[in-house]
């Protein structure tokens, strides 16, 4: 049975020597010498100046978005308009068709005098710091002390429009507006602590607080426009720091004078001393007078008119004398 069993074995290997003449593995087809190792080159170290690896592409491309929203440093206007000067948080840059719109810009909502009581902005105002620090300053060192002077304290100041994009004037096509790039405040009004206001386009305020205002403001920012500019201005006062050629300014407001009393519709009626009205009581009477006094009255001297001289005759002359 053993031998059965190993001369099969036998008969197979011999079968599978005949198919193939070699041992497969790492011998050649002919020899049975083992084949030559093919060596694959290896990539180059990568430079320590190279760009981030492959793999790590995906992460820095997920980190890009959050690089380009992360805020950028405050600027040194940022820096010196803190909380003690003005309530004035940053807000994120505003980039709006045709150059719309800017940086660095801020929330005015207060002005912090020195004294710490705070002017609010009412509405709160979309600026550019520097513009807000320009509001800032005035109100601080010429509108505080402007209410002392009336005996009581400035507490708001009226904000009309600050940021708009749109072009001067709110007309189709026309240039940026100051609006536009956020360098500009319209101002209606100044409220103060007492319960009054000043109307700065009120032709019935009082003239000397409207020019003291007037002088203030023109000393401080480069356009100031009111009534007498044009229409667009009749009903509140444009301030902004526009840059011109040469330091151009523009300071166009007319402080109008206060309006005259309108007359009554109606006579006023006849004080109780007033002499009779003889003449309208009695109007034949009175043509009949008149009509005397004309009869009485001599007609005026009038000078002769000069009669022109009667032209001389001419003298026939008599036939055959000489």
């Amino acid at each position: 049975m053993v031998s059965v069993i190993a001369l099969s074995l036998a008969l197979l290997a011999g079968a599978a020597q005949a198919r193939s003449p070699v041992l497969r593995g790492e011998f050649g087809p002919e020899t049975g010498q083992p084949k030559p190792r093919i060596v694959v080159p290896l990539p180059k170290p990568r430079p320590p100046e190279a760009p981030a690896a492959e793999d790590g592409e995906g992460e820095a491309r997920t980190s890009e978005p959050a690089a380009e929203h992360a805020a950028p440093a405050p600027s040194a206007c940022r820096l010196a308009r803190t909380e003690a000067v003005a309530i004035a948080p940053s807000i994120p840059a505003i980039h709006g068709p045709g150059s719309c719109g800017g940086d660095d810009l801020v929330r005015l909502e207060a002005i912090v005098l020195p004294d710490s009581k705070q002017v609010a902005v009412k509405p709160a105002a979309i600026l550019r710091c520097t513009m807000a620090a320009a509001i800032a300053d005035w109100v601080r060192s010429d509108m505080a002390p402007f209410a002392e002077r009336l005996g009581t304290a400035l507490s708001d100041l009226d904000n009309f429009d600050s940021f708009e994009c749109r072009g001067r004037n709110r007309v189709s096509g026309a240039k940026l507006s100051e609006h536009g790039r956020a360098n500009a405040l319209d101002v209606r009004a100044l409220k103060f602590a007492n319960g009054q206001s000043l109307s700065l386009t009120d032709r019935n305020a009082p003239r000397i607080q409207r020019e003291a205002v007037l002088q203030s403001v023109c000393g401080r920012f480069t356009t100031v426009l009111g009534p007498g500019s044009d229409w667009y201005h009749e009903d509140h006062i444009h301030l902004d720091l526009a840059e011109r050629r040469s330091g151009y300014r523009i300071c166009q407001w007319n402080v109008y004078d206060s309006l005259p009393a309108v007359a009554p519709l109606l006579p006023a009626e006849r004080p109780e001393e007033a002499p009779p009205r003889d003449v309208a009581a009695k109007p034949e009477a009175g043509k009949a007078d008149a009509a005397g006094r004309d009869a009485v009255e001599p007609e005026a001297e009038q000078e002769p008119v000069p009669q022109p001289k009667p032209r001389p005759a001419k003298k026939r002359r008599r036939a055959g004398a000489f």
